[in-house]
């Protein structure tokens, strides 16, 4: 940690704190609420703020016609499948769970990296791609054996941080050369399109005056999440030290499992235990380098 500059170790503790409590914020904001509309009422108030950030910074606010198809394809993995179908598996899941799963990303990754993109993982990496895979089993099966038990949820959680594993490979490799707040503007204003049709498809009789507890959600992942947080990591992540973001990313689960917890009531049974810890060695072994094992 001793190569990152005090702005930057700040903006990663934000990140993380953000990030894990978010995940019983956003439960709170699609208990009573269509999801789908959730998540597209947070984006486009979260554009404004992203807009204003372009201003202030004096980022150009124009993609080269030639990055256009980059940009959909970036937008794709890294947002359009996520934000979807996690908000979706969020509804159906405890936030606890659905931040597990969601966070298995780093092990997806690396296993992409591997079998797409040529990158060398480490025999020790595949035992934690097995161990993020057992964490995987045990919630899945927790959810086919109780009564009320949504493993669809899980199934939608999963093609998320898959989908996300992809884009974070993509974003690594990007050519576009245009600032990452740029970027974020676009990508954002992008998904907030995909979520309108997808809410006006899906959701529509279900629209109603969101409740003062789901504004409160819907502001602060307007604001916190699209308008900040979310263009900060696109940012760090190109500087950050392997041992940084992994730590980020291990901490970020264990984070939402704990405040749903407490903010919720979540009850976590073994099995939500047994994952957490298989799914952190995970991301440890396959982001870690060797000495810090």
């Amino acid at each position: 940690m001793h190569s990152l500059s005090r702005k930057q170790l700040l903006a990663l503790v934000l990140i993380t704190l953000v990030w894990g409590i978010n995940w019983p914020v956003m439960k709170i904001g699609v208990t009573d609420y269509p999801p789908l509309t959730f998540r597209m009422i947070s984006m486009w108030l979260g554009l404004p703020v992203l807009a204003l950030g372009l201003v202030l910074t004096r980022a150009p606010f124009r993609i080269p016609r030639t990055h256009w198809r980059e940009l959909f394809w970036l937008s794709l993995s890294n947002m359009f499948i996520w934000h979807a179908l996690m908000i979706v598996a969020v509804k159906s899941l405890t936030s606890g769970r659905a931040a597990i799963l969601g966070y298995s990303m780093p092990v997806f990754s690396a296993v992409l990296g591997a079998l797409l993109f040529g990158n060398k993982l480490a025999t020790r990496a595949w035992g934690g791609v097995a161990a993020a895979g057992l964490g995987v089993l045990l919630l899945l099966w927790h959810e086919f054996t109780q009564l009320a038990g949504r493993p669809l949820g899980v199934v939608y959680a999963l093609i998320s941080a898959v989908a996300w594993a992809m884009g974070v490979q993509l974003m690594r490799r990007t050519t576009l050369t245009v600032p990452t707040l740029t970027i974020s503007f676009w990508m954002t204003t992008l998904t907030a399109v995909v979520m309108t049709v997808l809410s006006v498809l899906f959701e529509q009789p279900q629209w109603k005056a969101p409740s003062p507890t789901t504004w409160s959600a819907i502001v602060f992942n307007a604001v916190m999440i699209f308008g900040i947080v979310q263009t900060l990591w696109l940012s760090l992540a190109r500087n950050l030290t392997p041992v940084a973001s992994t730590l980020s990313v291990m901490m970020i689960p264990i984070i939402g499992v704990f405040s749903g917890a407490w903010w919720l009531g979540e009850v976590l049974h073994w099995q939500d235990w047994a994952a957490v810890v298989l799914i952190v060695l995970a991301i440890g072994s396959v982001l870690l380098p060797a000495k810090m094992r």
